[in-house]
């Protein structure tokens, strides 16, 4: 059976997705620097990347997140400001950040890792980073094609103050294709209500 390319995510409500949207439209017109932008359609916060795993395993992966979520109840995110990675004086990836009033978000995060642990998925090394890729900047983007985008995502916002609940997330299939990666959910824990 063949591999499924697999992530652990929170998908976005349509608000949000639109903000995302006026957000790359802001930018495009005022550089035109090679980016890849993301479908804001396909835009989510990744809490865990898996890679390719066998389709067998996904009752047991299923099982495993649905487990590490069981105190977990709903918490809003708040959407924050532009950035990039590794600087936004010379962004490689474009990206809003997230912002939580409670701790929730990183406790689900790393309940998630140590619970994918014993199926033999490792713990990242580095820390947890919320946020929302919107672009990548091409290779061939050039030193003042990267700082101009720089200095435009600092200087943009994403709307009034945009915040959203959480209530579920998913194991998600990624299927690369040449327009871009299509999503389907493999499986939706929900988050219960105190």
């Amino acid at each position: 059976m063949e591999p499924v390319r697999a992530f652990i995510a929170i998908e976005l409500p349509v608000p949000v997705k639109s903000a995302l949207a006026g957000l790359q439209d802001y930018i495009k017109q005022r550089e035109r620097a090679p980016v890849k932008w993301v479908d804001p359609e396909s835009i989510h916060l990744t809490l865990k990347f898996l890679g390719n795993i066998d389709a067998e395993s996904i009752p047991r992966l299923s099982g495993a997140i649905s487990e590490a979520a069981r105190e977990i109840t709903p918490f809003r995110l708040e959407i924050g400001k532009p950035g990039g990675f590794p600087n936004l004086r010379a962004p490689r990836v474009l990206w809003v950040g997230l912002r939580c009033n409670t701790n929730s978000l990183t406790v689900l995060q790393k309940s998630i890792e140590s619970a994918l642990v014993p199926l033999g998925f490792p713990q990242e090394k580095k820390g947890f980073s919320p946020h929302l890729t919107f672009g990548r900047v091409r290779d061939k983007a050039t030193a003042n094609d990267r700082q101009r985008l720089g200095e435009i995502a600092a200087s943009s916002e994403v709307g009034s103050p945009l915040s959203f609940t959480v209530d579920s997330f998913n194991l998600m299939r990624s299927i690369l294709t040449r327009e871009g990666p299509l999503y389907t959910r493999l499986h939706t824990v929900t988050l219960q209500s105190g």
